[in-house]
């Protein structure tokens, strides 16, 4: 089975992915999406004073309302897809689980914000792109969705 990773955050950006692959636009057929959402980690102030079953919940929340609309998206389209809520850097991990189900594909959205804005507070996507073993396929929003 091909697995191709949809990374998420929620943004008109990711739904643009996940129409990108539920319109066919892929040169294959008959793979599994993972879909996947990274929540940043906690600082240890923070884990000081909340419970580690608060934290899991709110991690938890966070990537079912981010993972939603792609998932809707993908599921109107009958793509076969599961979810996958993680937590930590999100380039990491997301290059991390790409390698974990040997992925043919990482796929995202992308602000295209430019170069400059990127060097100043860097860019999932580029990190993604940087440190990826498959290919990485950057999608941009069109300009109304981007608005939104």
């Amino acid at each position: 089975m091909t697995n191709i990773v949809l990374a998420t955050d929620g943004s008109p950006f990711s739904d643009a992915a996940a129409h990108f692959i539920a319109e066919g636009k892929l040169l294959q057929t008959g793979f599994t999406v993972h879909v996947l959402h990274v929540a940043p980690e906690v600082s240890g102030q923070v884990r000081a004073f909340v419970s580690k079953e608060t934290i899991d919940a709110w991690h938890q929340e966070a990537s079912d309302k981010a993972m939603v609309s792609v998932c809707d998206i993908l599921g109107a389209a009958n793509v076969p897809f599961e979810r996958h809520a993680l937590h930590g850097f999100a380039p990491e991990r997301i290059v991390s689980f790409a390698r974990s189900v040997d992925a043919q594909a990482i796929v995202m959205g992308t602000h295209g914000r430019g170069s400059f804005f990127n060097a100043v507070i860097g860019s999932v996507a580029g990190r993604v792109l940087a440190q990826a073993d498959c290919p990485v396929l950057l999608v941009k929003a069109p300009a109304k969705a981007a608005k939104a």
